[in-house]
């Protein structure tokens, strides 16, 4: 799975002029799942996301994750993150998971996360708008497959 993963002070997605899904303060999460994830990519990712310590403390120093400060989580699915440019102008997405197999792992995901921090989220495969105000701004790349 791969997450883009931006710190913000607010994030609301709407979905053809309706509020879905509505967070202040927090991170705004794109999650694309790719052709060899499973469970096991779920669960690491959300240990990272959640206790990433991204969040400023007194002092000013990125010390605290989105549980520490009392935050919420804002998951757009986002098959595009597994783009592939090597070739052409076009990009390529055969790396992604087609939808019978990404569903069930996003919605496996979402429930999880909720189980631990403020959720809210999209819907699958529909056009979004999503409008924030990044703080910082703060942006981790994250793909379970590299661990970096």
């Amino acid at each position: 799975m791969r997450a883009v993963v931006q710190r913000v002070n607010n994030a609301t997605l709407t979905v053809e002029g309706d509020i879905k899904g509505q967070i202040d303060g927090g991170l705004l999460v794109y999650i694309g799942v790719g052709l060899e994830d499973g469970d096991a990519d779920i669960d690491w990712l959300i240990r990272k996301i959640i206790g990433m310590r991204i969040f400023s403390d007194d002092a000013g120093k990125m010390n605290l994750s989105v549980q520490d400060i009392g935050g919420s989580i804002l998951v757009v699915s986002q098959f595009t993150l597994y783009a592939s440019t090597k070739k052409g102008n076009r990009p390529s997405y055969l790396n992604s998971a087609k939808p019978d197999q990404a569903i069930p792992l996003y919605n496996t995901f979402v429930e999880r996360l909720k189980q631990v921090i403020h959720t809210e989220t999209g819907i699958f495969g529909a056009d979004m708008q999503i409008t924030y105000t990044n703080d910082g701004p703060v942006t981790i790349l994250i793909d379970t497959k590299e661990k970096e």
